[in-house]
């Protein structure tokens, strides 16, 4: 199979033969990993029993698909990634806002994924081979992990798309005989006794926001990496719509849900990845192995094909294969840094809660532009940037659209000062009655502003060769 040469630059529509199963396919094989399962380990680790853990994840998650799903109709419109077509709303120069944003959920979720999942690996081949579970076997474990991983990005969409065919059919087989495995063991009761905010209400909150909502809104950068290989002229926007909220729906809460079963099966309270492989049985140890390996290399390696993305977008200069290297190296020293230094608990729910709020704004601002324009984008004058010239209708003031730039800064300001997080708590909160509402807050801001900004200003002219797409 042939590298991927294509950046972000636009899919030419001989090129665009995906289609809403693939959508499926990939959002459900991509998230079936450990890195997705330890999310749902969170709610338990804050002191909810099953129920509440359950409807905490499943209303969370429910409500960030609704507010994310939207934006996989972007590039389906515009044929390349979500930060480049965010050009629309933001200039030419200005999506850099939405790249790195991309680029830092991107980030963590891979280095997530690469810390939790070397870390059961090797507390299974500990129990397995006895192998010393050392700081130096952790770390060899990681560096395998992120060179597989590498190779899969590097490959780019095709030969994900085929390992998340893959993994789809193999880890659910995998997750179902891990119910049976743990199901001895399995408690509705939370594993720690106080809830980690002091009551339930805010404590279920946090919970619907770090493990439920986190998920969905991890993509709002990511869905378009997918859609820009889906022809418009060939699969309608309500296809694949439906196809992307499916898709997302079961490849969430599948995985989160196990990971509150196993979670309190395994009486996993501040940590998820040592009680998982000591409470599993003998005879699921290689199954585990095999479920923690495959699953991190298939939703690492789309979180870095992303990066690498986002750091083309970035640094017009790399191709899309130095990028991809150059984000794999440095997500692998983000995870020595967070194995060795951090609480993951902590790490976790501070990553999700502090890049929620500063992504939340920027979506709202591009799907008011995918509102306001219905769905017309001019491809060409998107890749103004990427061509190093200047104009096109979404040049705007060198490059920026100042009313989008400023409703992001805003709203992210505002999601930041109202967020609460093991290491940091803002003001607002005493405004809120100690509730996390930054997810809300911030997208309201920056909605909100952009809207009042912009009131009186049309939405630039759609090519007019532009035409809506036919239904499949």
């Amino acid at each position: 199979m042939p590298i991927e040469q294509r950046g972000v630059d636009t899919i030419p529509e001989e090129e665009r033969t995906s289609g809403p199963r693939d959508l499926i396919s990939i959002l459900l094989g991509s998230n079936l990993c450990l890195g997705v399962i330890v999310f749902g380990w969170l709610p338990p680790s804050f002191g909810l029993g099953l129920w509440p853990s359950v409807t905490a994840i499943v209303t969370g998650t429910l409500v960030g698909i609704a507010f994310t799903a939207p934006l996989a109709l972007v590039s389906l419109r515009t044929g390349t990634n979500l930060s480049t077509s965010s050009g629309a709303q933001f200039g030419v120069r200005g999506r850099l806002v939405g790249s790195v944003v991309g680029l830092l959920l991107s980030l963590g979720y891979t280095a997530l994924t690469l810390w939790i999942g070397g870390d059961v690996m090797v507390g299974t081949l500990s129990r397995l081979t006895g192998l010393p579970d050392t700081g130096l076997s952790r770390a060899v474990m990681y560096g395998v992990l992120a060179a597989c991983t590498v190779v899969g990005a590097v490959f780019g969409y095709r030969l994900l798309l085929r390992m998340s065919k893959v993994l789809s059919i193999g880890m659910v087989v995998l997750l179902a005989v891990g119910i049976y495995a743990y199901a001895p063991d399995f408690t509705a009761a939370a594993p720690v006794d106080t809830y980690l905010l002091g009551s339930f209400w805010p404590t279920w909150l946090l919970a619907a926001v770090a493990a439920g909502l986190s998920g969905p809104v991890a993509f709002i950068t990511l869905l378009g990496d997918y859609t820009r290989y889906v022809s418009p002229t060939k699969h309608s926007s309500r296809k694949v719509f439906w196809a992307t909220c499916f898709g997302l729906l079961i490849g969430l809460l599948i995985p989160q849900l196990f990971g509150t079963y196993t979670a309190l099966a395994a009486k996993a309270g501040a940590e998820y990845a040592g009680p998982l492989v000591e409470a599993a049985p003998f005879w699921y140890l290689v199954p585990l192995l095999a479920a923690a390996a495959a699953g991190s290399v298939g939703n690492a390696g789309l979180m870095l094909y992303s990066m690498g993305l986002d750091l083309d977008a970035i640094i017009p200069k790399a191709t899309r294969t130095k990028a991809t290297v150059i984000a794999a190296a440095v997500a692998t020293a983000f995870v020595f840094i967070g194995s060795f230094s951090w609480d993951v608990q902590s790490a976790m729910t501070s990553f999700v809660l502090l890049l929620t709020a500063i992504g939340t704004p920027w979506a709202v601002v591009t799907l008011i532009g995918y509102v306001r324009c219905r769905g017309r984008y001019d491809a060409d004058a998107l890749q103004v940037f990427n061509r190093r010239s200047v104009g096109g209708i979404y040049w705007y003031r060198g490059g920026w659209n100042v009313a989008a730039t400023l409703s992001w800064v805003i709203g992210a300001g505002v999601g930041l000062l109202a967020v609460t997080t093991p290491f940091y708590e803002g003001p607002l909160l005493a405004l809120t009655g100690g509730v996390d509402c930054s997810f809300v807050l911030s997208g309201l801001a920056g909605g909100l502003v952009y809207t009042a900004l912009t009131a009186r200003t049309a939405p630039a002219p759609a090519p007019a060769a532009a035409e809506e797409p036919v239904a499949a």
